[in-house]
């Protein structure tokens, strides 16, 4: 799996834990070697990245002998690495989302075209609940390669009686992403010739959805085991919540429109609906961060209607320095570039919030901000805030690393987290009253969101037995 939150080992699983230092250690080297040994010399580069983690990821599998190979693609399906295995046992498209939209296209129906592309002939496949188009394609896409295509029932179609099935994940969307789970994991086990996987269940005849002719696989009743797995199934940095104290962390690594939107869903139900705490005031924090080529401003708007008190946008590094954080560096963005995106985003949010003044009563007095504040090569500490013609309700603020913004957040009420630097450090009203709000407030809601890098590293931060 794709991208790892903390350690790089994460993306290759034996039996659901990350492989061993050791393990890694002596895998990579016997990979490097070999493909060093054995390169063309008219074409001498080593794999890229990604690449290579897949060729390895394989050779672990193989020589680990393991019995079954969960395999996520990196990006799209049809060129994607991961797309060179002939014969799958079973494949599965979730629900479809604008991404990585300079490779995969811009459209649906192109990212739909794309993901067909891992379907192989005679191979079942099955898919969830689709628009209309993009699901025509993704039949046309099947039919092209003699791959049998199915839809998937709701997860409701899955309950009987009264039963409710629970998820270890928050969200409406797990529903979705539960109910193909459990179409892939009874193909595999049927494969293997396993007994009681439960009875199929009724279907009405020729079904079709919005009148394209994919067929519904039938639902079936639920073996113990199965149950089992879907409630107690975890995925760090997905709707994951951290109570550290007077301060939560809500994680989530959502950066596509339809996830975000999924997000918000999801942050409301679990922090906004609960009652203000009796004893003092709430704080809400915005965390952000998103990369690529992903159009930061549609993202920010969804997350507007929040009413964050405060928006915090800084770089996917966990310090300034990132000689001790190698897992999380990424060698094609430097900080200066990092920043700059960070500083668009600032002044995207200050502009939605300029909009959003006189159309919506809920928002309070308005706190004014405005200037720029310039590192302060004593404090070591870097924090901007847009300068703005007219009041706004909710500050944006920049800091140039994750370990700095987290310590402004937590205010030292966080153990994980050391106090920030010193009283007086931030001269800034916006910071300084920020920083008294935070120290008094009776809870402080922190929504981490926009980017799994940015959610890997705040987990890195806030769970340092992730690291060992």
């Amino acid at each position: 799996s794709s991208p790892h939150l903390v350690q790089v080992r994460e993306r290759i699983r034996i039996n659901g834990q990350p492989i061993s230092k050791d393990l890694f250690n002596k895998y990579f080297w016997l990979v490097y070697n070999r493909l060093e040994e054995t390169k063309d010399p008219a074409h001498a580069s080593m794999p890229a990245y990604f690449r290579f983690l897949t060729i390895m990821a394989f050779h672990v599998f193989l020589q680990e002998k393991v019995d079954l190979a969960v395999v996520e693609v990196g990006i799209g399906g049809t060129y994607d690495c991961t797309n060179i295995i002939r014969g799958p046992v079973v494949c599965g498209v979730s629900s479809l989302g604008i991404d990585h939209t300079s490779i995969l296209g811009d459209t649906m129906e192109k990212i739909a075209w794309q993901k067909g592309g891992i379907f192989k002939p005679g191979v079942p496949a099955f898919t969830v609940a689709q628009p209309e188009r993009p699901l025509e394609v993704l039949r046309e896409r099947a039919q092209e390669r003699k791959c049998p295509l199915y839809l998937c029932p709701e997860l409701d179609d899955f309950e009987e009686g009264c039963r409710t099935l629970e998820l270890g994940l928050a969200g409406a969307h797990q529903r979705s992403n539960a109910a193909l789970a459990l179409q892939l994991a009874r193909t595999w086990l049927q494969r293997r010739g396993c007994q009681g996987l439960g009875e199929l269940k009724e279907v009405p005849p020729s079904t079709e959805l919005l009148g394209r002719p994919v067929p519904l696989a039938p639902a079936f009743r639920l073996t113990n085991a199965m149950v089992q797995g879907l409630r107690d199934t975890e995925w760090l940095g997905r709707t994951q919540v951290l109570s550290h104290g007077p301060v939560t962390w809500y994680l989530d690594g959502a950066h596509t429109t339809s996830s975000i939107q999924a997000c918000v869903r999801w942050f409301r139900q679990a922090a906004l609906n609960q009652d203000k705490p009796h004893d003092g005031s709430e704080v809400r924090v915005l965390l952000f961060n998103a990369t690529g080529d992903r159009d930061t401003a549609a993202l920010l708007k969804l997350l507007v209607p929040c009413h964050f008190d405060y928006a915090v946008f800084c770089p996917n590094f966990t310090e300034v320095s990132v000689a001790n954080n190698a897992d999380q560096q990424n060698f094609n963005v430097t900080l200066e570039n990092a920043l700059t995106r960070c500083l668009e985003n600032q002044r995207t949010w200050t502009r939605l919030l300029e909009e959003k003044v006189g159309q919506d009563p809920w928002l309070p007095s308005p706190l004014r901000v405005g200037g720029l504040l310039q590192p302060a090569p004593s404090r070591g500490s870097l924090l901007l805030v847009p300068p703005a013609p007219r009041p706004l309700n909710s500050p944006a603020l920049v800091f140039p690393c994750l370990a700095q913004a987290l310590r402004w957040v937590a205010q030292g009420r966080d153990p994980h987290l050391a106090a920030p630097v010193a009283s007086g450090a931030h001269t800034h009203p916006a910071a300084s009253s920020g920083a008294v709000l935070l120290r008094e407030a009776a809870a402080v809601r922190v929504l981490v969101t926009g980017s799994l890098h940015l959610v890997g590293g705040v987990l890195r931060l806030l769970d340092p037995t992730l690291s060992q």
